[in-house]
């Protein structure tokens, strides 16, 4: 298997090119502060599964490059609502957005509890 036939790899590239579509229609003022910053939040969380994929030799660094992309995960939900919170989204793309977040991380959450199921090697 290949790290781009993850689920948590398919619906995080999804969002993160939902995310970039959706921001080429913010105010221009924010294209080097939340432009950017949502992009490349989103971006990182597909980003880090991929390494953590490429890491399941070595167990510890495969659950610490999924609570990378955890984390960026949730930073792109703050980003997010920060559009929504200045109107350059309206509520249901923002409930949207973040359901497509919440769902990736609960994903990225199933790989850091369940390791051996994504090739990780048991130490027993």
């Amino acid at each position: 298997m290949k790290f781009q036939d993850l689920l948590a790899y398919k619906k995080s590239i999804d969002l993160a090119m939902k995310i970039f579509e959706i921001s080429k229609k913010f105010p221009k003022e924010e294209v080097y502060s939340l432009t950017d910053q949502v992009r490349r939040s989103s971006r990182s969380v597909t980003a880090n599964l991929a390494e953590a994929y490429r890491k399941r030799p070595y167990p510890k660094y495969f659950k610490s490059k999924l609570t990378d992309s955890d984390a960026e995960n949730a930073e792109t939900q703050v980003w997010i609502e920060f559009a929504y919170r200045c109107n350059y989204i309206n509520e249901t793309l923002y409930q949207e957005l973040l359901n497509k977040s919440e769902e990736v991380g609960k994903l990225i959450n199933y790989m850091i509890l369940n390791p051996y199921k994504f090739g990780v090697k048991s130490p027993h």
